[in-house]
């Protein structure tokens, strides 16, 4: 119920906000155009599509607003991957996003992984509606850019990551994929 409501809260703030441009200040790389809000599309295995998640940019990391479907009912876990490419399995898209090094999870000393999110709950008709900001990415530049040389990728997996588990967190297969372009 207390992740329901944080979720429902959050995307109700994200509603209201005003579209935020990522800054040279905030990437660190002294680039001066703007970062506008990116919009991902989410395809299962066998290609049919599960729904968007966009990304918005602010001064302290990245916000991502998924509305998804056709996923099984229940928890999932929610990450940025390493490589931008949705193939097959999805395993072209490699492991959990990781430049610096870190462990896995929220609940590990040493972690967590930039790419690693929290949980989300799909109803019952295999919808899920959510917001979640992760503080340790940005969109070029800085320690944990998501369009680097060979991109990233947001990925849906059929199980719930249990925050601990090395090297990803015990969350199943992958069973939705979407591309973030490479850095041009």
């Amino acid at each position: 119920m207390k992740t329901i409501l944080l979720s429902a809260l959050a995307s109700v703030a994200f509603a209201a906000a005003p579209a935020f441009a990522q800054d040279a200040a905030a990437t660190g790389d002294g680039a001066s155009a703007s970062m506008e809000p990116m919009t991902i599309t989410m395809n299962a295995q066998d290609g049919s599509n599960r729904g968007t998640v966009t990304i918005t940019p602010t001064p302290n990391g990245l916000l991502f607003d998924a509305d998804l479907s056709g996923l099984e009912p229940g928890e999932h876990g929610f990450h940025i991957h390493e490589t931008g490419t949705c193939e097959g399995d999805f395993t072209s898209a490699g492991g959990h996003y990781n430049p610096t090094d870190m462990e896995h999870g929220f609940k590990v000393e040493g972690g967590p992984h930039a790419g690693d999110m929290e949980n989300f709950t799909a109803a019952e008709d295999g919808a899920a509606k959510f917001a979640a900001f992760n503080a340790n990415l940005t969109v070029t530049g800085g320690d944990a850019p998501i369009m680097d040389a060979d991109g990233s990728a947001v990925m849906v997996h059929g199980g719930a990551d249990d925050y601990e588990s090395q090297p990803s967190g015990d969350a199943g297969d992958r069973v939705a994929c979407g591309i973030i372009a490479p850095a041009q």
